[in-house]
């Protein structure tokens, strides 16, 4: 017997079907708050930034007044901003390259379990931990003309015959030992993402690569750098948005000199010293875009996906 009784609606409906669209719909809702976070942290100061580049702000000559592209034709005619930017191209040079090697080496020396090994991975990273400014303060005291630690070992070893001013009036000095500081900050960071990477590997794939012969340098150079690309250009990442955007060891280290002047320097004189906000937003908004597209790149050239 057929009973023509109808059902309640939705009773006969699969049960699958609504599951399945309930877990493809939780992953978006979990991460909602940090697409929020990210919305109001980043994006929409990004958004202010731009907007606000476009007008005269001085906040001894109020009101704001749309000046159109003026903040930007007059940052790049100031040879002080193009001083700047040549600057923190060193510092992207010598940032990244050390970076990335004193990683690589931290990671390949942390590869294997040892004793010790969680006492001295955390003696790394602990310079990542440390502000900005405390590590120009500990750096500022290495690198003191009359008393420094740097001065006094090279004296013992007979490295030098006198005592050297380490930030100087030269360019290029005093870029690279700023940038060492840097480099002793971001480093660890750069090291424990490659060290994830390195522990990925497979054991077979380095047995394999030892019976057909491969050596030492072999392995490190058609195997192992391969195989972590995307941890390198993570890591590559990363330092190349610290050393674009690096200020605080500027700051510590060589005040406002022009020698080593940073475009985040520049950008902190010109709207905070000058009162210029225009300018400082117009220069921040570069400094952003230039460290976006950078970053992009880097992806584009670094980053690949890795199959075990």
């Amino acid at each position: 017997m057929v009973s023509n009784e109808k059902r309640p609606a939705g009773l006969g409906r699969p049960r699958g079907r609504g599951r399945r669209t309930q877990f493809t719909v939780l992953p978006y809702l979990l991460i909602l708050p940090l697409v929020a976070v990210i919305g109001i942290l980043a994006l929409y100061p990004t958004y202010v930034t731009l907007s606000q580049s476009f007008f005269r702000v001085d906040p001894l000559d109020p009101p704001e007044r749309f000046i159109g592209l003026e903040n930007y034709t007059k940052l790049f005619a100031d040879p002080a901003v193009s001083n700047a930017w040549g600057n923190t191209a060193y510092y992207a040079v010598f940032g990244v390259t050390l970076t990335v090697l004193v990683g690589l080496g931290i990671a390949l020396a942390l590869r294997y379990p040892f004793r010790g090994r969680g006492l001295v991975l955390a003696c790394v990273v602990l310079p990542w931990a440390l502000p900005g400014v405390v590590e120009g303060i500990i750096w500022d005291w290495i690198y003191n003309p009359s008393f420094g630690v740097l001065n006094s070992v090279l004296s013992s070893l007979h490295v030098i015959s006198q005592y050297q001013v380490w930030i100087s009036e030269s360019r290029l000095v005093s870029i690279f030992f700023i940038s060492v500081v840097q480099v002793w900050q971001t480093a660890p960071l750069a090291a424990l993402l490659i060290l994830a990477s390195l522990q990925n590997i497979p054991e077979e794939v380095r047995d394999a690569g030892s019976l057909d012969g491969v050596n030492g340098l072999q392995e490190l150079w058609y195997i192992t750098l391969p195989l972590i690309r995307p941890g390198l250009a993570i890591a590559m990442v990363q330092s190349v948005i610290a050393s674009l955007n690096i200020f605080d060891q500027v700051y510590v280290l060589n005040g406002n000199a022009p020698t080593g002047a940073s475009v985040v320097m520049q950008t902190y004189l010109t709207a905070f010293q000058n009162l210029n906000f225009g300018q400082g937003y117009a220069l921040s908004f570069l400094l952003t875009s230039l460290t976006m597209g950078i970053s992009v790149v880097v992806l584009r050239l670094v980053y690949r996906k890795v199959d075990f």
